[in-house]
């Protein structure tokens, strides 16, 4: 049979079937993920709702400085790093955070966290790169040496600090529509996703760290 006769066979077999064409059958792309609304998850008493599986943030591009994307892979691999027992503030990962931040003791690990991440990538937080234990501390840092970003004077970016009164985390994502998906660590006693709306659920404002 020639390959005419074979492809005009297989289209009368489709006919019959109630088949379409192969031709016209469409893929989803690789690239297309769960859509946002369906992921999307409101704030939650000001630290957000349980948050979006990084699975649904790989159809966003990748933006921000080459060091806060660097932060970004960085911490995506820690979610989920708990403490031992809950309510401690500690456990062997916690514990490594911490060296981090000179003259640390074990108590909330948020700051000890960024602290962390920062000095593993090349961007340490600090002026000695020491790394701090407070929020208010590293925020005044940021705003002494121009990292700082006030909350609604630009829009963050992936690996920006997000700060809020006694609590910060670290940008994954912004959404087209401005919400703002984060890590932070010590939120429910461990590292974890949060969702917020473009206002970055009340945060004071951002730290560009390169």
């Amino acid at each position: 049979m020639s390959l005419e006769a074979t492809i005009t066979r297989i289209a009368e077999l489709h006919s019959v079937l109630g088949l379409a064409p192969a031709a016209t059958q469409q893929t989803v792309p690789a690239t297309g993920a769960t859509p946002f609304a369906g992921v999307l998850q409101s704030a939650n008493a000001g630290l957000g709702a349980a948050a979006t599986p990084a699975a649904a943030l790989t159809a966003l591009p990748a933006q921000g400085t080459p060091a806060g994307q660097a932060i970004v892979n960085l911490v995506r691999g820690e979610v989920g790093q708990a403490e031992q027992p809950p309510g401690s503030n500690d456990s062997p990962r916690i514990a490594q955070y911490r060296q981090a931040t000179a003259g640390s003791g074990v108590g909330p690990w948020c700051a000890y966290f960024v602290s962390w991440a920062a000095r593993e990538v090349g961007v340490p937080i600090g002026d000695s790169g020491q790394g701090y234990g407070l929020v208010d501390d590293v925020y005044a840092w940021a705003e002494r040496t121009g990292k700082a970003i006030p909350a609604g004077s630009g829009t963050p970016q992936p690996g920006d600090l997000i700060v809020w009164d006694e609590h910060i985390g670290i940008v994954e994502a912004v959404r087209p529509d401005g919400t703002i998906q984060t890590i932070e660590g010590n939120s429910s006693d461990q590292v974890a996703r949060r969702t917020y709306d473009a206002g970055g659920g009340g945060a004071i404002g951002f730290v560009r760290l390169g």
